[in-house]
């Protein structure tokens, strides 16, 4: 195998112009084996007690869970869209110890990589090996995974763009520092020598299926693909109620975020009745400068905002033990505690003294448990 064989100091692997480098990319669609190659990969590293030259990381949370690494954004030492990137100081011995052993790079999920993502990780690691920054990835083999036509990166180029195309501005614009470390980002893709494109599809067995999905990628599905695709449609007359099962446990999926709101306090109240419990509604605290607001007017017209213009943080949680919930934030990676997780509400902590029965909404039962300041 190409990447073991260069591990292993076999010369017919460490061709090319990069001193022996690797740079390699691994694409293919969902189901050819990318992950399991990753595992495998992370095995012989394992077996061959080299793990500690060996770093995974992925762009998003659930990516990294997948491969049991880290996510780009955590190494950097930054959230998404944050804005603030990590100070890199001459002398970071932190920094050094994180990569003084490592040696092989793997990066999963490459469509959802940016250019501008890129090009702070190549700074980091020529930082962290001292190497000259012409270097690409300060002389660390670097092997990524994944399949252009999935996601692309969320505010950022993906690694594809071709710089060389026009582009409609003026001519006399001078590039940003931004527009700069794309381009040399982009240059780090185009020195990859080793290519290995995965196609057997070892998740999905049925040909007419597989062929849909490939006509889909490329954008050239035909009438026969919309027939296959209706015969998956549950006519209404097939589902009479929403509680009866198995529907009471389907996801639900809507256009806007009110609706999805309304759905979700009525499961609520349903699971509350079915369970004998009692709801508990954890209410918002918004301030204004750092000051409590007293105008309960205010307060009230701020509790029923739409979560979408409150950055998806809603005025009222309903919650029930037993119900189910998504994570929307990552917690601990490491334990699997991601973003888009499932899992079940056990209970609230918090003080006898915030609670409030004075009814804040008519959407829950009389009887609910207002939580003001959950511990």
């Amino acid at each position: 195998m190409i990447i073991t064989g260069h591990l292993d100091g076999d010369s017919r692997c460490r061709t090319g112009d990069n001193n022996g480098q690797l740079i390699m990319c691994i694409p293919g669609c969902g189901g050819t084996g990318k992950s399991q190659l990753i595992r495998a990969l992370t095995k012989y590293f394992l077996v061959t007690k080299r793990i500690q030259m060996m770093r995974k990381l992925a762009p998003t949370g659930i990516a990294a869970a997948e491969i049991d690494g880290m996510t780009i954004h955590s190494f950097l030492g930054e959230q998404r869209n944050s804005g603030k990137a990590r100070t890199i100081k001459p002398g970071d011995l932190k920094l050094e110890k994180e990569w003084a052993l490592v040696e092989y790079l793997l990066i999963d999920e490459i469509s959802m990589v940016g250019l501008t993502l890129l090009a702070k990780l190549n700074r980091i690691i020529c930082a962290a090996k001292h190497t000259d920054p012409q270097v690409p990835f300060g002389g660390v083999n670097v092997i990524f995974f994944g399949d252009y036509l999935q996601y692309r990166p969320v505010y950022d180029v993906p690694l594809h763009t071709d710089f060389t195309l026009p582009v409609k501005s003026k001519s006399n614009k001078i590039a940003t520092e931004k527009q700069i470390q794309q381009r040399v980002a982009r240059s780090l893709i185009l020195q990859i020598n080793c290519v290995v494109k995965l196609t057997q599809q070892m998740r999905t067995e049925d040909l007419r299926y597989l062929q849909l999905l490939e006509r889909l990628r490329h954008g050239e599905c035909n009438y026969d693909d919309y027939e296959l695709l209706l015969t998956r449609v549950v006519g209404q007359s097939s589902v009479p109620l929403l509680s009866d099962s198995p529907w009471n446990k389907a996801p639900i999926l809507v256009f806007r975020n009110e609706i999805r709101t309304q759905l979700n306090h009525k499961a609520v109240s349903h699971k509350a009745q079915q369970t004998g419990q009692t709801p508990i509604v954890c209410v918002a605290q918004d301030t204004c400068k750092g000051k409590p607001i007293e105008d309960r007017a205010l307060i009230k017209k701020l509790l029923e905002l739409s979560d979408s213009k409150t950055e998806h943080l809603p005025g009222l949680l309903p919650l029930v033990p037993g119900m189910p919930v998504i994570l929307t934030q990552n917690i601990a990676i490491e334990l699997g505690l991601i973003n888009g997780v499932n899992g079940i509400f056990r209970q609230l902590v918090y003080q006898e003294d915030s609670v409030s029965t004075d009814i804040i909404s008519e959407e829950f039962s009389k009887n609910a448990r207002y939580v003001h300041r959950p511990l």
